[in-house]
């Protein structure tokens, strides 16, 4: 079972606003002209959410690869990260999940867009509703060869070697093996309870603690789950194939689909 932040983090919904839930916007895959269109489809649903929004998670995958350098980052992605400052400026809060193709963050969220970034699923009290938040790769049971690869990749070993490589060399190396690891992961059926990972996962922290909510991304199949009479498993999709989000009214968890159509501004 992967680790978990074992604070209770409360994030205030007041009347009439809103919380956001999204996840695997996977920039930069399949192409970048591809992905610079779902980029402003990105932007403008985020320019929609602030009118309301109270805060918004991203869950993790936002980028098909994602690794800091010490001065450098990936090229590209300027509208999305220009608009998640604009947001944190007008003081409208932001967290950020890695995935497993954005697992190597190391603080510039923190510290040109003033965004947490967490690197395991965390408990929050939204309202007065128990939420447990992650991207989801690793949790649960099964999948025993990529947990062991995840740990190989987090540690300070592999994200020195990668970072001594050139970025040209490094991030076209990690574009092959994250778009194989995308390919895996893109199952567009569900496979039922008892092999949906996420889904036991959930059942077994039920066992321990409740929660009235389970929100996770990785699955890339959107999914709204009754675990119990007051418990629901929530999986976000992606914002390739479903273009799928979540909003909290602080009452209630509603999994939404977003129009497919970019309004020139």
């Amino acid at each position: 079972m992967d680790a978990v932040h074992h604070q209770l983090i409360t994030i205030p919904c007041p009347p009439g606003k809103k919380v956001y839930f999204a996840s695997d916007f996977h920039l930069g895959a399949p192409d970048m002209a591809t992905s610079l269109q779902r980029e402003r489809l990105i932007v403008q649903w985020l320019q929609e959410a602030e009118k309301d929004a109270a805060h918004i998670f991203l869950a993790g995958d936002l980028f098909d690869f994602w690794f800091e350098y010490k001065k450098v980052i990936p090229k590209g992605y300027t509208r999305l990260l220009g608009k998640l400052a604009e947001l944190t400026d007008k003081n409208i809060p932001v967290s950020v999940f890695i995935g497993n193709h954005d697992m190597w963050m190391n603080g510039y969220f923190e510290k040109e867009l003033n965004i947490p970034v967490y690197h395991h699923p965390v408990t929050f009290l939204i309202g007065e509703k128990k939420f447990l938040i992650g991207h989801g790769d690793g949790l649960g049971p099964g999948d025993r060869r990529y947990k062991i690869l995840k740990k190989i990749l987090r540690s300070r070993f592999s994200r020195g070697f990668f970072a001594a490589l050139h970025p040209g060399w490094g991030i076209g190396l990690a574009n092959i093996f994250s778009r194989r690891s995308r390919m895996m992961t893109e199952e567009n059926t569900f496979l039922g309870e008892e092999k949906e990972w996420l889904i036991q996962y959930a059942k077994e922290r039920l066992q321990e603690e409740h929660f009235d909510y389970f929100v996770f991304g990785h699955r890339h199949l959107p999914l709204d789950i009754q675990l119990t009479g007051n418990s629901r498993y929530i999986n976000l999709g992606d914002w390739i194939r479903y273009f799928t989000y979540a909003i909290f009214d602080g009452n209630e968890l509603t999994l939404c689909y977003y129009e497919k159509e970019y309004k020139v501004q």
